[in-house]
């Protein structure tokens, strides 16, 4: 099937949509053309739209017939997506659209992301903008920039852009539930810098490939307890490097802060008596790792191979630091919130470490919906790469959203699900960052909630939408809209 297939699902109008939001190339830090295509969006349909000084595009819609009294809704997506890819695969998120097609019950991507985290949302609000049958009140789509890399265009909204009474947030992502807070999150960033030394004579190079994890969104993947391609690639090192004389030359590993890391590689050496040895090192840590994952991950691959020898290395010492760094650094779920034990409080997600012939760069996203908790667990990264001799820098804080059970929004929002649906909606916390906690800062007497379609994978090239979930959210929109309270 082609990407033109996903035009003919229903409701038509909303995956036209999308499909043109996967036509316009969106990675974080793209936001020109993408600012641009929305802006002319709104300005073709004859409605106010305005473009802040961040890039951040607002558009206003008047209420329909009838609904005037009604309180002013804000429809809060935003416009970036997560560019991951397959290694085997040539594509280029900055200028390359994306190839979506029909998958049985899901729409997904071509070896990429797919861009429903937040496109869907996003194509959601453009439809009722352009829509001439719908009933609602006064409309604002307000779309952010750079949400992925850091939340900016929520931080840098100003307060005086919105007129709403109501927000709602389009990007949570499991159908059925309503959100009403998150977790907040700071970034560590850490570097180790160094002067690369010679190699040692007779020795041979040789390239470890970690590849074929699953990743995934570091917080609502995280207590999957799915593999972290820099843990394991560093198990690896620290027993290679004490056993077989391995030196490091270079490591890659990650690509996303917000994405749990899916491949690894790491170039190292070895004197040349060594190689079979580390070979058949490596073909039992594939099938230790495989043996240990084997309920969360399918398709672990650790690969092996000579190649050239690099110009020079890390020295033994910083690579000895790095390694007893990355092995005692906390990752994964730290907390589960007591009161709601399925509920995961506060997480570390070591994504990124990478080195250049003079720096090694470490990235770490620190998440918790209690403030107390996520300065702790920083603290404690801090700690652990201070000990091993890195600079770490504790950068990019953004609050959590407290909930508010006493919503009135979430209150009427309950009440047409039950009515429509004859269920209760699951009333949720997750456990990533949504724009709702940094945009109450700039509004606090906003009423806000968060929900959407079933995503599954996000952040990752398995990331998919389901269909039938998709028609269900837009629905339910169309259902809330009608039933906005009176002013």
């Amino acid at each position: 099937m082609t990407a033109n297939d996903i035009r003919q699902l229903e409701p038509k109008a909303l995956w036209q949509n999308f499909y043109s939001l996967t036509q316009v190339p969106r990675p974080s830090h793209k936001k020109e053309e993408i600012g641009s295509f929305l802006e002319s969006f709104g300005k073709s349909l004859g409605l106010e739209t305005l473009r802040d000084e961040i890039g951040n595009v607002l558009v206003r819609k008047p209420a329909t017939k009838g609904m005037e009294n009604r309180k002013a809704v804000v429809l809060q997506a935003h416009m970036d997506m997560v560019p991951q890819k397959n290694s085997h695969v040539t594509h280029n998120f900055q200028t390359d659209p994306i190839d979506a097609y029909i998958d049985g019950e899901w729409v997904t991507a071509r070896d990429t992301t797919l861009g429903s985290d937040n496109g869907i949302g996003l194509a959601a609000a453009m439809t009722v903008l352009q829509s001439n049958d719908i009933q609602h009140p006064a409309i604002e789509m307000l779309a952010t920039v750079d949400e992925e890399t850091g939340m900016f265009g929520a931080f840098g909204l100003q307060p005086n852009f919105l007129k709403g009474d109501i927000l709602i947030n389009m990007d949570s992502e499991d159908e059925g539930e309503l959100y009403v807070g998150c977790a907040g999150g700071i970034d560590a960033d850490i570097t180790f810098r160094y002067k690369e030394v010679e190699i040692e004579e007779g020795d041979v190079a040789l390239k470890v490939s970690l590849t074929g994890l699953k990743g995934g969104h570091s917080g609502v993947d995280i207590h999957l307890q799915r593999a972290n391609a820099n843990k394991l690639m560093f198990r690896f090192l620290k027993e290679a490097v004490t056993e077989f004389e391995v030196r490091l030359a270079s490591i890659d590993g990650g690509s996303l802060r917000n994405a749990i890391p899916r491949e690894a590689f790491a170039i190292i050496t070895v004197p040349e008596e060594g190689v079979d040895d580390v070979i058949d090192f490596v073909r039992e840590c594939e099938e230790l790792f495989i043996e240990e994952y084997k309920s969360v991950e399918d398709k672990i691959s650790f690969q092996v191979e000579q190649v050239g020898l690099l110009t020079g290395m890390i020295p033994e010492e910083v690579q000895d630091d790095l390694i007893n760094g990355v092995t005692a650094c906390p990752n994964g779920v730290e907390r589960f919130i007591p009161e709601l034990p399925t509920v995961v409080e506060t997480s570390n997600n070591l994504a990124i470490i990478k080195s250049d012939g003079s720096t090694i760069t470490i990235r770490s996203l620190i998440r918790s919906s209690v403030d107390s908790r996520k300065e702790e667990l920083a603290s404690m990264v801090q700690s652990v790469f201070s000990l091993a001799g890195a600079k770490v820098d504790l950068v990019g804080g953004y609050p959590g959203w407290k909930p508010n059970l006493a919503s009135p929004i979430l209150k009427e929002m309950t009440s047409v699900y039950e009515n429509k649906y004859g269920i209760t909606p699951k009333v949720m916390i997750i456990h990533a960052g949504l724009e709702c906690g940094i945009l109450g800062t700039h509004y606090p007497n906003m009423d806000m909630i968060s929900f959407g379609p079933t995503i599954r994978y996000p952040h990752s090239p398995d990331e998919k939408v389901n269909i039938a979930t998709v028609s269900k959210f837009w629905d339910f929109l169309l259902a809330t809209l009608e039933n906005i309270p009176l002013k």
